[in-house]
Formats: structure tokens, sequence, C-alpha cells
């Protein structure tokens, strides 16, 4: 790979593991308003942590160059449900952050998948 694709690679990456590293402890420590929303999605009250514990998965698998795609690509699956139930429940506001930050899981993604010789 080449020099500045890895490293806007890496530097994205970092960008997104401190993004999932916020939203885990946000959905640890879950404030009144997230919790009412997640009730009105329709999940039980458990699976904030469910969504904590992907998160801070994710954000650790995107720390390391060998396992930052698929951290990226864990953190593009949390942010493909969250928009799609922003979205199911006509949130389209509240839709337009997963969307980005799904964008740029898939860029990074992209950028540091192991190329074969």
């Amino acid at each position: 790979m080449n020099t500045t694709g890895h490293r806007a690679g890496a530097g994205l990456g970092l960008l997104l593991a401190a993004f999932y590293l916020f939203g885990a402890w946000g959905n640890l420590f879950l404030s009144p308003e997230n919790e009412a929303a997640y009730a009105r999605w329709g999940y039980p009250g458990w699976f904030h942590y469910v969504t904590a514990a992907l998160e801070l998965l994710a954000a650790i698998l995107l720390l390391r160059a060998p396992t930052r795609p698929y951290g990226a690509g864990l953190g593009a699956c949390i942010m493909t449900a969250a928009a799609l139930t922003t979205l199911t429940h006509a949130e389209y506001d509240h839709s337009i952050a997963p969307l980005v930050v799904l964008s740029v899981a898939v860029i990074v993604m992209a950028l540091c998948w192991p190329r074969r010789a």
C-alpha cells in the first residue's frame, strides 16, 4: 500500500476508534434521553450494553494496523444498524451521523484491507 493511503487509513482509523470509544461510554452510561430512544425503537432495556460492548470492541480493533479493517467492518455493521433503526422510525435528522460514520468506516476498511502481492 502506498504511504499516503496507509497514513490516511491509520489517521481515519484512530479518529473512528475515538468515536466508537465515546459511543461505548455513552451507551454504557445511558442518558435518560437515549434510554427513552432505545425504548421508543423497541429494543429491550439491556440492549444498550450490547451496543456498548460492540463499539468498544470496534474501537480496540481499530487501534492496531493488522486488525483495523476488521474494526472498521464491525463499526460499519454497528452504524448500518443505527442508520436503519433511525430511518425505519422516520428520525431522519438522527440518521445523518450514523450514515457519515458508516461512510468513514467503509473508507477505512478499503484503505486498510490487506493487499495480495
